[in-house]
């Protein structure tokens, strides 16, 4: 071969490039051409026409459409690869290619061309990777794509205080490697929804949920020293009036004094700086943890263990999960209620009226009862509460005809947000670990059984967490004080 050192700089060039076009001389480079070609154009049209895709829309756009790209953009070289293969087992491999002449607009334009839509072809491969990405972590995505399996915690998140929170970053946060990790689960999570094999329900992550430390302390700083807060709880009775009282909490918040450094409160407790709580669970919803282990900042480490509790070798050898936000605050996003407070919460906000005869117990019994699926319970319930007063208190139901027909929709949307026969989500499916009202949170180690070998209790003591400075009264002394009096009003939760 000659010695092409010395060469000019065009003469090089077309030298380089004539065994280029004559191995893409095949139907299979020709082919991808054409498809990402075809594809980018759409895409850029999509872009520019839709640029907020519904969650179906975007799977075609964001998904889709850049596969299809991609895949034009591999035939190309597969297809000169494949070519030039194929001419050197036949032996048809040319000892000299083609002149390509780069001094005739023929050749130097498409050549022009072929630079420019590389360029082109970066540009939208590297939007189309960063949109597709930008839109896998969306809430529509999370949320609305797989609508059947994620309608439970979709719904519990529209209605919670981090509905202005993307999903990712709570689920992924900051980082590349969970953001691997994440698309590897992901992509498991998509085969069990093609091929319908994802349980119901869909269990809370609680082995692979990142570390809080890593997401929620991203914006929550647990050691921050919060003061007293005062919570606020409206009860209503079952009986026909549908009786009021108001229990009053001052509750302890606390957190760690940044000047001092000292701990107090409920937050100081268990989260300031040296503080490590260490526990055992025995089930894997952590609702039973037999044994803890404390470790204060330069202290030596004491071990809990409930009287009652006999853990095998394998227990006591079991690794132990290392306390954090999520195992207080276990559903900050998706949290579901239970008939009775949910119902209590429409009657203080007036969603449903006070003044119907047994409200309460009616609405508690109607959403308990058993529907096969959300759009019969959207149909018998409202049908079931008007019946009731039409034959009860018919008087009630001529007067108040536009409050049966509000308390209906209510129980309605309380019904929708907390129930889905499809995925087996029913009451109680999912506790909540903060207070101890409905499942045994806070119970869970503080329950006066946890002793350690030096005859220490973990402390159970109500005052500790929070003082009750009112317990189901109709008319609080503490809140006329305050001048907090009136109508109840939604609870603060």
């Amino acid at each position: 071969m000659a010695n092409r050192s010395h060469e000019p700089l065009g003469q090089a060039l077309r030298h380089g490039l004539e065994p280029l076009v004559y191995w893409a001389n095949n139907p299979a480079t020709v082919l991808g051409a054409a498809l990402t070609t075809a594809s980018a154009f759409t895409m850029i049209y999509s872009w520019l026409l839709w640029p907020h895709a519904g969650p179906y829309a975007g799977i075609a756009l964001w998904l889709v459409l850049p596969a299809f790209f991609v895949g034009g953009l591999i035939l190309i070289p597969a297809g000169m690869w494949r070519k030039r293969v194929m001419a050197y087992r036949g032996g048809l491999v040319p000892t000299k290619y083609p002149p390509l002449d780069l001094n005739l607009p023929l050749y130097r334009r498409p050549l022009a061309i072929v630079v420019v839509l590389t360029c082109v072809n970066i540009a939208i491969f590297t939007t189309s990777t960063y949109r597709g990405v930008t839109y896998m972590d969306s809430v529509q995505f999370c949320g609305l794509t797989c609508h059947k399996v994620m309608a439970p915690e979709y719904a519990a998140y529209q209605n919670s205080p981090h509905s202005r929170v993307a999903c990712a970053s709570c689920h992924i946060g900051p980082g590349a490697s969970w953001f691997v990790r994440s698309k590897l689960s992901g992509t498991k999570q998509v085969f069990a929804a093609t091929l319908n094999t994802y349980p119901r329900p869909i269990p809370t992550p609680v082995e692979n949920l990142r570390p809080a430390r890593e997401t929620c302390e991203e914006c929550h700083w647990p050691a921050k020293f919060t003061a007293n807060r005062l919570l606020v709880r409206d009860h209503f009775a079952d009986d026909e009036k549908n009786t009021a009282t108001r229990t009053v909490l001052l509750l302890h918040v606390g957190g760690e004094d940044v000047l001092s450094g000292k701990a107090m409160g409920i937050h100081g407790v268990h989260m300031a700086q040296g503080t490590v709580i260490e526990y055992l669970p025995a089930d894997r919803q952590r609702q039973n943890i037999p044994l803890v282990v404390l470790r204060r900042k330069g202290g030596e480490p004491e071990t809990f263990q409930q009287e009652d509790a006999r853990l095998t070798p394998e227990q006591q050898r079991a690794p132990r999960r290392t306390m954090d936000c999520m195992d207080c605050h276990n559903r900050p996003t998706h949290a579901f209620e239970l008939p009775e407070e949910a119902v209590d919460r429409m009657l203080a906000a007036g969603r449903i009226s006070p003044a119907l005869p047994f409200a309460k117990k009616k609405g508690v019994e109607l959403l308990k009862a058993v529907y096969g699926s959300q759009q019969e319970a959207g149909e018998k319930i409202p049908a079931a509460f008007r019946d009731y007063y039409r034959t009860t208190y018919p008087q009630a139901a001529a007067e108040r005809a536009q409050d049966i027909d509000n308390g209906a929709q209510a129980l309605v949307a309380i019904y929708n947000r907390n129930v889905f026969p499809q995925m087996n989500v029913a009451w109680g499916t999912y506790p909540r670990n903060i207070g101890h009202m409905n499942w045994p949170g806070c119970f869970r180690c503080h329950d006066g059984s946890h002793k350690s070998a030096k005859g220490s209790i973990i402390n159970n003591d109500c005052g500790a967490c929070h003082n009750l400075l009112a317990m189901d009264e109709a008319a609080p002394k503490i809140l006329q004080d305050l001048g907090l009096t009136g109508q109840p009003q939604a609870s603060s939760r």
